[in-house]
C-alpha cells in the first residue's frame, strides 16, 4: 500500500488535540505564572503535559524514520554483523532510526537463533545501540523552540497531501519533530517560575551530587522506559539556567542505567539467548558509569572546551544558552568513549552473559514452536517479515528431513519411518498457521509498498511451501505404504532412475530452502534451471515404463503404476518448489534461466 489508510492516520493523530489543550493553556498563563508564587497544579499540568507532547513527537518522528528506511534495515543488520566494529556501526544506525536499544535488542536475539552471528558477534551491535540513543539528544539540543509550530504544520501538510509515499514519511518525521520541540518549549515555560524558587534551586544544587543524580535518572528512565526522555528534560531544565553541566551529566549516567530495565523487561519469560542480550547490555551500560562516575568534573571541562560557547552572556543567561548543548554532547561522548574501550573485550561480556545465563533444557510441551516471530519486531515491519523468512526456512528445514526420512523409508521398506514423515508433517502445519496468523498481525501496521510486495511474496510461499508437505505426507507416503504392503520391487535400472530422479527434486528444495534462508536469488535461480533436467528425467523414466508394459501380471501393473504415481507426486513436487523459488528472484532474472 501506499501510506497507511486514511483512518489509521487520524487514529495515530487523535491523542494530538488533547495533548494540544493540555499544554497550550498553561503556556497561555506562564506569564501570570512568573509574576506569583508558584501555582503547582498548573504547573504540573503543563510539565506532564509538554513531557506527553515530546514522547509523542519522539515516536512519531521514529516512525516516520522507521517508515523511510526500515525497508534497508534488513540489508544493513545483514551485511555489518560479522565483524565487531562494523556491527558497532550497525548498533547505533539501527538504534538512530528505530529510537530504541531494546527493540534493537530483540533483533539482535533473532540473528543469533538463526546462526547468523554469535553472541560474542552481538555485543558490538548492542555496544553501538547506546550511541544510536544519543540521537535525539542531538536534535532536542538545537532548542528552535520557536519554529516548533511551524515545523508541526509543515509537516502535517506534508503527511496529508503528499503524493508520494517517502514524502509522506518525511511529513510524519517532520511533524514529530515539532512536537518534540514544542513539548520542550511547553516543559521550559512550565518551569520558569522554578528560576526563583529557593527549595528547587537548592535540590539542583544538590543534584550534582553524582551519587543522586545518577539515582534520579535512574528511577525516571525506568519509569518512562525512555533514556532520550531523561536526557530531554535535562535539556529543557538546563535551558533555563535551572541544572549545571556536572548534574547534567549525572542524569545522563543514570538514563544509562536505567534504560536497562526495558532489557530487563523485555527478556523476562524469552529463551536464554534474549537473556544473555539483556545481561550483555546492562553490564556494559552499569560498566560504563562505573568507569567515568569519579570523572565528571574532567568529562565536564572537556566537554565544554570542545562545545560551542556564549563568552557574551553571563549567570544563568550563559548557562541557558550552552549547557543544553554541552549535556547532549556529553552524553554522546560518554556512550562513544564506553564503546570504544570496552569493545575490545566482547568476548569477556559474551563469557560472562553465558555464565550468568546458563542454558537450561525444558521438556517440551508442543511438537514444535517458532524459532523467529517476535511479537516486539511488529512495530518495525520490514524486520519482521525478515523473521517471517527465517521461520519459513525453518519450516522448509523440516520439509527437507521429511523427504531425506521418506526417500530412506522407501529404500529400506521401513513402515515406522513413513509414521515418522507423517508425524512430521504436523509440525509444519503448525508452523504454517502461526506464521500466517503473525502476517496478519504485520499487515495491521503501516506497509511500504516494498513491504507490501514482500509481505505477499511470504504470505504465497508459506501456503505453497504447505501445500508442498500435504503432498508428501499424503500422497508419497500413500504410494510408499503401498510398496511395502505389496512387497514390491522395483527393476535395477528403474530404481536407478528414480533414486536419481527423488534426488534431484529433493536437491532443487534444498536450494530453495537455502534461497530463503540466505535471501540468495542465485539458489532460487538454480531451481528454475533445473526445468529441463527435470523434464528429460521424466521422460527416461516414461520410456523404461513404456518398455515394461509387455509383461501384463497384476503384480507387475501394479508396479507399473505405482511408480508412475510416485514420479507424478515428485514431479509435483519440483513444480511447486519452482513456483516459490519464482517468488525470491526479480522477473529479468527468472526469464533468463526458464
Amino acid at each position: 500500500m501506499l501510506m497507511p489508510p486514511r483512518s489509521d492516520l487520524k487514529k495515530k493523530l487523535m491523542p494530538l488535540p488533547g495533548i494540544l489543550l493540555v499544554a497550550l493553556a498553561p503556556v497561555a498563563m506562564a506569564s501570570d505564572l512568573a509574576a506569583q508564587d508558584v501555582d503547582w497544579f498548573y504547573l504540573s499540568m503543563a510539565l506532564f503535559g509538554g513531557l506527553a507532547m515530546f514522547l509523542y513527537g519522539m515516536e512519531q518522528m521514529s516512525d516516520g524514520l522507521q517508515a523511510a528506511a526500515g525497508d534497508r534495515l534488513k540489508d544493513v543488520l545483514a551485511g555489518l554483523t560479522r565483524n565487531r566494529f562494523l556491527g558497532a556501526i550497525t548498533g547505533t544506525f539501527v538504534t538512530a532510526v528505530l529510537n530504541s536499544s531494546s527493540v534493537t535488542t530483540v533483533l539482535v536475539v533473532g540473528f543469533i537463533s538463526a546462526g547468523f552471528m554469535t553472541l560474542t558477534q552481538s555485543v558490538g551491535i548492542i555496544m553501538g545501540a547506546n550511541i544510536g540513543s544519543t540521537f535525539t539528544a542531538q536534535i532536542v539540543a538545537f532548542n528552535v523552540t520557536q519554529y516548533a509550530l511551524l515545523l508541526v504544520a509543515v509537516g502535517f501538510f506534508m503527511l496529508f497531501t503528499a503524493k508520494t509515499e517517502r514524502v509522506r514519511h518525511y511529513g510524519s518525521m517532520l511533524m514529530g519533530l515539532g512536537l518534540i520541540f514544542y513539548g520542550m518549549g511547553v516543559m521550559g515555560e512550565a518551569m520558569n517560575p522554578l528560576r526563583t524558587y529557593e527549595p528547587f534551586l537548592d535540590l539542583m544544587v544538590r543534584m550534582e551530587n553524582p551519587l543522586l543524580g545518577i539515582l534520579v535518572g535512574a528511577v525516571f528512565t525506568g519509569l518512562v522506559q525512555s533514556s532520550a526522555a531523561t536526557t530531554g528534560i535535562a535539556i529543557v531544565m538546563a535551558t533555563e539556567g535551572l541544572i549545571s553541566l556536572p548534574a547534567g551529566i549525572a542524569l545522563s549516567f543514570g538514563a544509562n542505567i536505567g534504560t536497562c530495565v526495558t532489557a530487563v523487561l523485555a527478556a523476562i519469560g524469552k529463551p536464554a539467548e534474549a537473556v544473555r542480550a539483556a545481561v550483555v547490555h546492562i553490564a556494559f551500560n552499569i560498566a560504563g558509569v562505573l568507569l567515568w562516575i569519579m570523572f565528571i568534573p574532567q568529562l565536564a571541562d572537556f566537554i565544554v572546551a570542545i562545545s560551542p560557547s556564549s563568552p557574551e552572556l553571563t549567570g544563568k543567561a550563559r548557562m541557558a544558552a550552552d549547557v543544553p548543548r554541552q549535556i547532549a554532547n556529553a552524553h554522546t561522548v560518554f556512550n562513544l568513549a564506553n564503546t570504544l574501550v570496552f569493545i575490545w573485550f566482547t568476548p569477556l561480556f559474551a563469557k560472562l552473559a553465558v555464565a550468568l545465563v546458563p542454558e537450561k533444557p525444558k521438556a517440551e510441551k508442543v511438537i514444535v514452536k517458532p524459532r523467529f516471530l517476535n511479537d516486539e519486531l511488529l512495530e518495525v515491519p520490514s524486520v519482521a517479515l525478515e523473521n517471517v523468512r527465517f521461520e519459513i526456512g525453518h519450516m522448509g528445514e523440516i520439509i527437507s528431513d521429511m523427504l531425506t526420512t521418506l526417500w530412506m523409508a522407501f529404500q529400506t521398506r521401513n513402515r515406522d519411518m513413513v509414521d515418522e514423515v507423517i508425524k512430521m508433517d504436523d509440525k509444519v502445519d503448525v508452523l504454517s498457521e502461526q506464521i500466517l496468523e503473525y502476517l496478519g498481525e504485520i499487515q495491521q501496521e503501516s506497509l511500504t509498498d516494498e513491504s507490501s510486495h514482500y509481505f505477499q511474496v511470504l504470505m504465497t510461499a508459506t501456503i505453497n511451501i504447505e501445500s508442498l508437505a500435504d503432498v508428501i505426507e499424503t500422497d508419497l507416503t500413500a504410494i510408499c505404504k503401498k510398496f511395502i504392503d505389496y512387497q514390491l520391487e522395483e527393476n535395477d535400472e528403474t530404481q536407478e532412475l528414480l533414486i536419481e530422479f527423488s534426488k534431484t527434486v529433493s536437491g532443487a528444495f534444498d536450494r530453495l530452502v537455502v534461497a530463503i534462508k540466505t535471501d540468495d536469488q542465485n539458489a532460487a535461480a538454480e531451481v528454475i534451471a533445473l526445468k529441463e533436467h527435470v523434464r528429460h528425467a521424466v521422460d527416461d523414466i516414461l520410456k523404461n515404463q513404456a518398455s515394461r508394459l509387455s509383461v501384463q501380471t497384476s503384480k507387475d501393473l501394479l508396479l507399473v503404476r505405482l511408480e508412475l504415481e510416485l514420479v507424478d507426486q515428485l514431479r509435483r513436487i519440483y513444480t511447486l518448489t519452482k513456483r516459490i523459488s519464482r517468488e525470491f528472484i526479480p522477473d529479468e532474472l527468472a526469464l533468463k534461466v526458464e
